[in-house]
């Protein structure tokens, strides 16, 4: 009688999370017929499909959604078990650098970094932001031990050859707007609603992927542009633009903006995803846990 593995729900939520079989497979390490196989053996245990492959990637059936659900408590669960356990084991000490795109440094990232220096309070954590290309760059160098990214829609398809990969979310994007605009009230809006909008978009290092109008918007009018994510969100809660702005950086919002989600076909999303070296240290490891666990509880808080 088929069962439920650790392995098979790490692979079902993979792919739930990237929406493929073929980049969960790239992601993991395996092949796609592995990929496959894994996920067969879940819907076997399941007794009924958990993906609709019909079409381009792969959504989730009801079961699925189920499924995924509880196995990201359980993926998380196990996380944070295998996190206390190895504090039994010894005190991880010692100096770990981590890089991180602004956005993560809003919630994710400090939330993590606090985790690991409760449990481990001779580990001394450095954090530097900076955009993706910096971040892979520094990791490739040795200057940063763990480097926490965003990859997917719009953004550039970054060489991760030789770095282990391990995606903590996938995230949407939402569109922040003053709490005195017509949307604040809007559960959702549509792409049509926001063309005749002032968008306040990111500006930063040259070459670096920047958060602008809705992605899919064609020809919006940039009214500011601004370096820091607190310039952005104080413009929009003046009144004088909408902006961009991920799941990630709810937690953080000012007061005078609300979110709004946008109804686009077009967009398939984006994750935040921790890259280090093949072979990671015992602190690196523990921050990567570290970050799982708290990117569980952001979202499904």
């Amino acid at each position: 009688m088929a069962e439920f593995t650790l392995t098979g729900l790490r692979i079902v939520h993979q792919v739930a999370t990237v929406g493929s079989f073929t980049r969960a497979a790239e992601m993991l390490g395996y092949t796609q017929p592995a990929v496959s196989r894994q996920v067969a053996a879940m819907e076997a245990a399941a007794g009924a499909p958990l993906f609709d492959r019909r079409g381009r990637g792969a959504a989730l059936t009801p079961a699925g959604q189920v499924l995924v659900r509880r196995a990201t408590e359980i993926l998380a669960d196990l996380a944070a078990t295998e996190l206390e356990l190895a504090g039994l084991r010894d005190r991880l000490a010692g100096r770990l650098t981590m890089g991180a795109y602004p956005t993560a440094t809003m919630a994710l990232v400090p939330r993590a970094m606090a985790q690991v220096m409760s449990g481990h309070p001779g580990l001394a954590v450095v954090l530097e932001e900076a955009s993706t290309p910096t971040l892979l760059r520094r990791l490739r160098a040795g200057r940063l031990d763990v480097a926490v990214i965003g990859v997917g829609h719009g953004l550039p398809d970054y060489d991760l050859t030789e770095l282990r990969q391990t995606t903590l979310l996938h995230g949407n994007l939402r569109v922040a707007v003053p709490d005195t605009h017509r949307f604040a009230d809007h559960t959702a809006v549509s792409v049509a609603d926001l063309t005749q909008e002032l968008w306040i978009a990111g500006d930063g290092e040259a070459g670096a992927p920047q958060f602008g109008a809705w992605p899919t918007l064609s020809n919006p009018h940039i009214a500011y542009t601004a370096r820091n994510w607190s310039t952005r969100l104080g413009l929009v809660a003046a009144g004088l633009g909408l902006t961009v702005v991920p799941d990630l950086a709810l937690p953080a919002l000012p007061p005078g903006v609300r979110t709004v989600t946008v109804t686009d076909g077009h967009w398939t999303g984006r994750a935040t995803v921790a890259i280090t070296h093949p072979r990671p240290s015992a602190q690196t490891q523990a921050m990567v846990t570290a970050l799982q666990t708290q990117a569980t509880t952001l979202q499904t808080s």
